[in-house]
């Protein structure tokens, strides 16, 4: 059985800024803002949604699929993904668009500015669901929109149960095509700025929200993260990074503890736990995609942080 990640491939041009945002931003100039923030560290790392997510599973030993649409100049990532073990069977390279292109300042305090240009991921529509592959779960994360949209149909039409993650995609829906993907969704995971956004869009409160898939994963940060299934809410403790080296990501890994969790049929406390676990681990490595580990060092540390063994 695989699971089949849909949503964006990107290069991430990250940048640091050895200072706070809030320091050089006037709440009361929003409206004319002009500022220029000096970034010595500059880094071009693999990302995007799908492949990070991508990356994440393969790390704890499923083999996903990754379905996305690239550009001309997505030869380096796919040499990457090859190099890492990772299927790019339903990658589509258009030749006249690059691939997404992310550029992330972050600064010392965690909070990140991004531009984002989407180049071939606005035709995500052209791709298609596969049919003959044994895909026992999917997830709709950020993507073209319409591609977002045929995805989440696609995934009901076939029965096969998603995660419906908009994460930065969200702004593009309004409140009723929102509501849509709620009621298409097996389940569903936003941080706690996008469940806020979420509950404004929708007029839903987040029970009401989770009254309408078989799960709400709300993540917190370093608060840890909350589960809503069945009328309850199960909290899950963050785990502790070594270091707090970049946030880029961190997000991406968790949703891949997720999946990893529902592939096989763990319980929402344990599969919470793991996709905290990857997070943290994350966090202590710079880019997306350059953090590495056994299964063994993985158990290990999730004895450590949890005190018990999955």
């Amino acid at each position: 059985m695989s699971a089949l990640i849909c949503g964006s491939m990107a290069y991430d041009t990250i940048m640091v800024f050895h200072d706070k945002f809030k320091n050089h931003i006037l709440p009361e100039k929003v409206h004319m803002l002009n500022v220029s923030f000096l970034v010595p560290v500059i880094r071009r790392e693999y990302g995007g949604c799908a492949g990070n997510i991508a990356y994440n599973l393969n790390l704890l030993g499923e083999e996903p699929l990754t379905m996305a649409v690239v550009g001309h100049d997505f030869e380096p990532y796919s040499q990457w993904m090859s190099q890492n073990g990772l299927s790019s069977e339903f990658i589509r390279i258009i030749d006249n668009q690059y691939t997404g292109q992310a550029y992330i300042t972050t600064d010392d305090e965690g909070n990140q500015i991004t531009a984002f240009h989407p180049g071939a991921m606005s035709f995500a529509h052209l791709n298609s669901i596969p049919t003959e592959n044994d895909i026992s779960i999917g997830i709709v994360s950020p993507d073209g929109k319409d591609g977002m949209h045929l995805h989440a149909e696609q995934f009901v039409e076939l029965e096969i149960p998603f995660i419906f993650d908009p994460g930065q995609g969200m702004p593009m829906f309004n409140g009723a095509e929102l509501l849509k993907f709620i009621d298409q969704a097996t389940w569903m995971t936003l941080n706690d700025y996008e469940s806020e956004l979420m509950q404004e869009r929708t007029g839903l409160s987040l029970e009401q929200m989770a009254e309408r898939v078989e799960a709400l994963i709300i993540t917190l940060g370093g608060k840890g993260s909350k589960i809503y299934k069945n009328g309850e809410c199960i909290t899950i403790p963050a785990a502790k990074p070594v270091s707090l080296l970049d946030p880029t990501g961190c997000g991406d890994a968790y949703r891949a503890g997720l999946l990893y969790g529902l592939m096989n049929d763990l319980s929402w406390e344990v599969t919470g736990r793991i996709a905290s676990l990857m997070g943290a681990i994350k966090i202590e490595h710079h880019g997306t995609q350059n953090h590495t580990f056994s299964m063994n060092e993985f158990a290990r540390r999730f004895h450590e942080n949890f005190g018990f063994s999955f």
